[in-house]
């Protein structure tokens, strides 16, 4: 049980990759305090996990609401060890110039003061108790350009950067603090994106695949959730300040088409030459 004894708050906990996570934190000994604004789905979910899980709103732009579920979660378990901030949207869509600007300001209140709140108030916990694993959900639109529409890029770059600076201040508190950085998975919220329909989670798992630089594997929220895993665990215990990838290796460059330069030919040199005789 590699999250024995432990107890862990996830926002965005009802569905996707959240859910995902509070499967695999419970199957692996935690119990967790399930956060999300989709109360019927959310409250269900926590019911069959028993007594090892329960349900707590949280709009994730209403600090007050962050700082309740944190409270929350202190009250029930008497502690707090892991949280995992994995709520988001996609945010606003579209040119630059057209961006509307309410739209542009509510996706940062999701993205980015959502994970402000989730990190003052987890550290407010942590920070005296002397221990615990913050876990932000990032994006590989986080750490490239042209990943995502301009409001989730900019959000998850942001991500990225306060990850690493609250990881900075916390380390000597013994608060780990990291972040997941993930290529699109087949959840709800991506399978709306690609096909159309939230609920067609088949069909995105296969564009996904015919799309994935590791050859016909589709990512999943279980990937994210292991990730989640294991930044939570004792195993990551010396791990702070890091993102970490899963996206079949896209950011370093791989493509489905493989990489350039594949095939032999004689070595290239100066001026045109070839070969080593030349």
């Amino acid at each position: 049980m590699r999250l024995a004894n432990k107890f862990a708050l996830i926002t965005g906990g009802a569905s996707g990759l959240g859910a995902a996570a509070a499967a695999r934190f419970i199957e692996e000994g935690c119990a967790v305090c399930i956060c999300d604004i989709q109360d019927g789905p959310g409250e269900a979910f926590a019911a069959t996990f028993g007594d090892k899980a329960f349900y707590q709103h949280c709009n994730v732009t209403i600090e007050d609401e962050v700082a309740g579920a944190i409270d929350a979660a202190v009250e029930r378990f008497g502690r707090l060890d892991v949280v995992f901030h994995s709520a988001g949207i996609v945010g606003a869509v579209g040119p630059i110039a057209t961006t509307p600007g309410d739209e542009w300001r509510f996706s940062m209140d999701v993205l980015l003061n959502g994970t402000f709140y989730a990190l003052k108030h987890a550290s407010r916990v942590m920070g005296p108790q002397g221990s615990g694993s913050i876990i932000c959900m990032a994006s590989t639109a986080g750490l490239m350009g042209g990943l995502g529409p301009h409001a989730y890029a900019a959000a998850k770059h942001g991500v990225v950067g306060l990850t690493k600076n609250v990881a900075v201040e916390l380390a000597s508190k013994g608060v780990r603090v990291n972040a997941i950085a993930a290529a699109s998975m087949a959840t709800p919220m991506v399978a709306s994106v690609i096909t159309g329909d939230p609920s067609d989670l088949a069909g995105a798992r296969e564009k996904l695949a015919e799309a994935s630089p590791l050859h016909g594997r589709a990512g999943l929220p279980e990937d994210v959730a292991n990730a989640a895993l294991f930044l939570a665990s004792d195993e990551a215990g010396y791990t702070t300040g890091h993102t970490f990838t899963t996206d079949a290796g896209f950011t370093i460059g791989a493509t489905v088409e493989g990489p350039a330069f594949a095939e032999y030919e004689p070595i290239v040199r100066e001026a045109g030459k070839s070969g080593l005789d030349a």
